[in-house]
């Protein structure tokens, strides 16, 4: 059992919560809970090494059990270890170190998001889980949004990191990966997303909280969507509001898809 936050993995574990130059020399995460584990488990993710404690739950020990016998390390922890390390008000027990597995961007996708300057972990979190959930292709994240697989993005996104391709790119890369589709901004000035065709082809590009879309997202978009809202409403935040625009591309495809 490891007892001293001087051990090599512990220090290991925050290095890669705690700095995103980390995740990407080591091309690891860390998740925690059973659930994050068991998505990371049934598909192609390497798992380096589980740390679990004594509260683990029935379910999280079976897991453990089954990640031994696909050979993953695992390790036991102190109680107090664990929440030391844990990112949540009550610690399942449970946590790995995952390797990063670029899921490949497909051929010629036709739903692709951009999230731009998306600074706050909880928007970028939940924008994942709603792209993975209204069928976005990819995912490609411009340089001034913040990373992908630091641990409030990945509590957020519940699962999605090991559904959708998420690629950190340049500007150049993105105008290669969207020059055959067409380029939307979520925008309060743009016209209704209701009274817009979304059927086609497209990549939707949200903005920043505080400072909106850049320059360089500005420069590609061929239209500005909005959503329409009542009363003195000025603004939903980003993860809101991307998911509401993805779920209107799903209900306008769904429904010629119908007719």
């Amino acid at each position: 059992m490891i007892t001293s936050s001087q051990n090599p993995k512990i220090k290991l574990v925050r290095a890669l919560l705690g700095r995103a130059k980390e995740r990407r020399d080591a091309n690891a995460f860390v998740i925690e809970g059973v659930r994050l584990l068991e998505e990371a488990a049934s598909g192609d993710w390497r798992i380096e090494i589980a740390l679990y404690d004594g509260s683990l739950s029935e379910r999280g020990k079976d897991l453990v059990d089954r990640l031994r016998l696909k050979g993953v390390e695992i390790e036991e922890v102190t109680q107090t270890l664990m929440k030391s390390l844990s990112e949540t008000e009550t610690p399942q027990g449970i946590l790995a170190i995952v390797e990063i597995n670029q899921l490949p961007i497909p051929s010629s996708p036709n739903f692709i998001l951009i999230p731009d300057q998306i600074r706050d972990p909880g928007n970028l979190g939940t924008l994942l889980r709603s792209a993975a959930a209204a069928g976005v292709q990819t995912v490609l994240l411009p340089p001034d949004t913040t990373d992908a697989f630091a641990p409030k993005v990945v509590r957020s996104g519940m699962g999605a990191h090991f559904r959708l391709p998420i690629h950190s790119v340049t500007w150049e890369e993105i105008q290669e990966q969207t020059k055959d589709l067409q380029i939307f901004l979520a925008d309060m000035d743009g016209k209704s997303c209701w009274e817009t065709d979304l059927r086609k082809p497209l990549a939707l590009i949200v903005g920043g909280e505080s400072e909106g879309a850049s320059e360089e997202a500005r420069k590609l978009v061929m239209q500005k969507i909005s959503i329409p809202m009542s009363g003195d409403v000025e603004s939903l935040n980003a993860g809101v509001a991307g998911s509401i625009l993805m779920f209107e591309v799903v209900r306008q495809r769904s429904v010629s898809s119908k007719h």
